[in-house]
């Protein structure tokens, strides 16, 4: 089991963050602000039907169904370690499917793991509608919407304002020129934090590798992100690029930008995150979710919630919140998401173009467009910043199609792992599994040595395809 552990630690670190190591040590940890105006809890929503749809035909919304049923069968190949998808088409739900793990997967997770198919059956052998997914990084958008959120409230004045107000440790020192949208938008100027094996602590990536930094394995994994500085810019970093210089603005993937949003709204509205999200968000969609934590004592309310990462739910409550923002922020008859953040997300496309990556996709308030790629039979899909996404590690993905008025969800085979303490709260240690809590996704997350055949650029397609 130590093993497992272990591989758990290493792949994960191309998940949530980058590997390597570093000698930087992050500076001690700032004092927190006093939060603003605590606010009331409301009413969920009072029908009994609030949280399901319609569920209509292909037909009845002019699609094939036989097509539809081909992309479904696409999604969910062995091989592919696809646990839901759902199809959500003018407010209906029109196709979902849920599956346990397959023949093939099995061998492949057995033999990596070097674990008895007994137990990856007891793991990932039965899912359906009820059965919880994760969200990995997509719970970033999650984070960017209770900021539209607190826009509205009036407890954050301005996207364009200084993170500082919230962040008061940063008002005397030049992270005052950070704004809350370069943070939304992976354009702080401050480098990513990887997690130090040698030293147990988290300081600036030695590499570029990896997405976003390795937080995972740190008991504390806010203190470092509010310690980083602002990087030397013109200049070539490595947690950046071994060749490319870096300049200030650059988009940088950067899992810390999104913790520090989350420590932004804490200060803000006076509510941790799933409180804050469970007054104004989920009990208005009718969603039942847990929100991961690290594994501090001090901080927030008992652990630092993990903004950049790991919320748990249904699959189709992760569908309810791409039809939130396919409704423009409506959900029955209620502006639960002000519509102009909505108009904001749109507009990602004319102005969070990564350069980076020749404008082949957008990136901005935590949302992604979906890049182009050539399908089998030639075509070209989907038109350049089209299709709007959250996306999170090992396949997690909200599509949402406007123009199609279509939302299309896709999570892989997960099953939290809850040894160390029965709580949603990060903790991989040396000890083995039998001590720890962590995201269990298939198949990297659990540090299998294998890829997913599943392509979200494919799927659409396919589901493209289906109307006629």
């Amino acid at each position: 089991m130590r093993s497992l552990v272990w591989l758990i630690c290493i792949i994960s670190m191309t998940s949530c963050g980058g590997g390597g190591s570093s000698s930087d040590q992050p500076a001690p940890a700032p004092v927190p602000a006093s939060p603003k105006n605590p606010v009331s809890p409301v009413v969920p929503c009072a029908q009994s039907d609030c949280n399901a749809w319609q569920e209509a035909t292909p037909a009845s919304v002019g699609m094939d169904s036989a097509k539809l049923t081909a992309a479904f069968d696409y999604a969910f190949g062995d091989g592919s370690f696809t646990q839901a998808a759902v199809v959500i088409k003018d407010n209906k739900l029109i196709e979902e499917r849920y599956r346990g793990i397959l023949d093939g997967e099995l061998a492949t997770v057995t033999a990596s793991l070097g674990l008895d198919a007994t137990t990856i059956n007891g793991l990932f052998g039965t899912k359906d509608k009820d059965s919880l997914a994760s969200s990995w990084s997509t719970a970033k958008s999650f984070a960017s919407v209770l900021v539209g959120i607190a826009l509205e409230q009036g407890l954050i004045t301005s996207l364009s304002e200084s993170a500082s107000v919230y962040i008061t440790e940063w008002a005397d020192v030049e992270r005052a020129t950070i704004t809350l949208r370069q943070l939304l938008d992976m354009r702080s100027g401050m480098p990513t934090a990887c997690f130090d094996q040698t030293t147990g602590s988290l300081g600036v990536c030695a590499t570029a590798e990896g997405s976003g930094g390795d937080l995972v394995f740190s008991s504390n994994q806010m203190d470092a992100c509010l310690a980083r500085e602002l990087a030397e810019t013109g200049v070539i970093q490595p947690w950046y690029s071994n060749t490319v210089v870096y300049q200030a603005g650059a988009w940088l993937y950067s899992n810390c930008d999104t913790m520090v949003i989350g420590e932004i709204l804490y200060r803000a509205t006076g509510n941790d995150l799933e409180t804050y999200a469970d007054i104004n968000l989920f009990s208005k969609l009718g969603i039942t979710a847990h929100w991961w934590q690290d594994n501090d004592s001090t901080d927030q309310v008992d652990g630092n919630y993990l903004a950049y990462c790991c919320l748990d739910m249904t699959p189709r409550d992760f569908a309810k919140f791409g039809q939130l923002l396919l409704n423009n922020g409506v959900w029955n008859e209620e502006q639960v998401l002000p519509s102009s953040y909505v108009d904001k997300i749109k507009n990602i496309t004319t102005d969070s173009q990564v350069a980076q990556y020749n404008g082949a996709f957008s990136y901005g308030l935590k949302f992604w467009t979906i890049g182009s790629i050539t399908q089998p039979d030639g075509t070209t899909f989907p038109d350049a910043n089209t299709i709007y996404s959250t996306i999170g590690f090992d396949g997690q993905y909200i599509m949402i199609d406007f123009e199609n008025n279509m939302v299309v969800t896709r999570n892989s085979l997960y099953q939290p792992v809850l040894n160390g303490s029965g709580e949603r709260k990060m903790a991989i240690t040396a000890a083995g599994i039998a001590q720890s809590d962590f995201v269990a996704t298939l198949p990297q997350g659990t540090g299998v040595s294998a890829n997913s055949n599943f392509s979200p650029a494919n799927f659409l397609y396919r589901v493209n395809q289906a109307i006629q």
